[in-house]
């Protein structure tokens, strides 16, 4: 395995869509699947929160998800669990700041993609430094899902990145909407994430479309 090349993480974050099982009603592999027909480009394993799988229940599940992302071939990234991410031979592992190290994460997963969340122009500098392949920088718009999330920033942190010259990877995350995804990718982010805007949809596959079709086109127009 290789690392994966700036160009071509660019291109997987377009429509980042996270997803556990407590955060739809309806079977979660099915929605995974939809989003991924729809246009979902990269999918991130999250099962955190009331209701999330544990334990066995937890890697069957991973593992069902992660074969609808192989059938597809759009990577499958884990979330805060380098030890599942190693036993799954999966794509990557995002962290958070309060999460783990990221060079010490990157020491341990080898060439797997690295995804690092970022608040401030220091973090992202460091998370580069440490060996990060993208950064999610966020929340840029109100959240329900992460209670913990920080405060709310708007695309000024994206832009602000861009000024400096610094050229990660970036992907927009917190409240992003089809109708609030454009000045995401203006700012100067290479993809959006969501989580309810996919998940909760009355049809998943139409809202990943609807995504898709919105970032692809304002990504042509710079």
């Amino acid at each position: 395995m290789t690392r994966i090349s700036r160009e071509m993480m660019k291109d997987v974050l377009s429509v980042y869509f996270i997803m556990g099982s407590n955060n739809t009603s309806a079977d979660p592999v099915s929605v995974v699947r939809k989003a991924v027909q729809g246009g979902a480009t990269l999918f991130q394993f999250r099962e955190k929160g009331s209701g999330s799988l544990n334990g066995e229940d937890r890697f069957v599940f991973a593992k069902e998800v992660q074969d609808v992302c192989r059938q597809a071939g759009i990577p499958f990234i884990i979330n805060d669990d380098v030890e599942l991410a190693l036993r799954l031979e999966a794509d990557g592992v995002h962290i958070g700041q309060e999460d783990a190290n990221a060079a010490e994460t990157r020491a341990a997963i080898g060439d797997m993609i690295l995804g690092v969340s970022a608040h401030n122009i220091s973090e992202v500098k460091q998370a580069e430094a440490d060996g990060a392949d993208y950064v999610g920088l966020g929340p840029i718009y109100p959240t329900e899902t992460k209670k913990d999330a920080q405060a709310v920033q708007g695309v000024s942190l994206i832009e602000a990145v861009r000024r400096q010259g610094i050229a990660i990877p970036i992907v927009g995350i917190g409240g992003i909407t089809i109708a609030n995804a454009a000045p995401v990718i203006e700012a100067g982010a290479d993809g959006v994430s969501m989580i309810s805007a996919v998940s909760q949809a009355e049809d998943p596959e139409a809202a990943a479309r609807g995504f898709h079709e919105e970032i692809q086109r304002h990504k042509a127009k710079r």
